[in-house]
């Protein structure tokens, strides 16, 4: 739902927003990008017509939902730029990163049906968001010795990316992660 300019969304208003992005992901979690909305609304705790009021089409839906997760990815990798142990801090942000990818909603969203030019533009700041934490984290990698220096950051998130669209199952996400962090360290 977009506020009018100048003005806060009521209090109500907002908290209606949270409960249906949090119901959405669950319920596309359970049964997919294509799952009822009503069935979403209904788990919210609110009529159809607040659904729709804030979230016109499935595609706003999914975009709110994928907004979120790229949000707490970027919070992730700023939080962890604080730990101790630069390549762990890598390691960490890149399993959190493929383990999104691989349950699907990423892709759910980039194939769904709308406006194609607003879906490329949100894809875009989000892409920038992610690839510039991870810069963070690979450069601190690399500072410290944890990180091969003569990697991008276009090269380690090609490979996390690789490896989560060759899964669904989070668990083998990350045991290839694990393998594939030794070609990262060089070691």
């Amino acid at each position: 739902m977009t506020a009018v300019p100048g003005r806060a969304r009521r209090a109500d208003a907002e908290r209606n927003a949270r409960l249906l992005v949090a119901a959405a992901r669950d319920v596309f979690d359970e049964r997919g990008p294509g799952a009822p909305l009503d069935e979403i609304a209904k788990r919210a705790g609110v009529g159809n017509a607040t659904l729709y009021r804030h979230y016109p089409t499935r595609d706003d839906l999914l975009a709110a939902v994928y907004a979120d997760e790229v949000a707490a990815l970027c919070e992730r990798g700023a939080a962890l730029l604080a730990e101790a142990d630069a390549g762990e801090a890598l390691h960490a942000w890149l399993e959190s990163f493929a383990v999104q990818v691989a349950t699907g909603r990423a892709p759910a969203f980039a194939g769904a049906d709308g406006d194609g030019a607003r879906r490329t533009e949100q894809f875009a700041r989000w892409h920038a968001a992610l690839t510039r934490a991870a810069e963070r984290l690979l450069a601190r990698a690399q500072r410290e010795g944890a990180a091969r220096g003569d990697l991008t950051v276009a090269e380690v998130l090609t490979l996390a990316h690789a490896i989560a669209t060759s899964s669904t199952d989070p668990d083998r996400v990350r045991r290839l992660l694990a393998i594939a962090r030794d070609g990262l360290t060089g070691r």
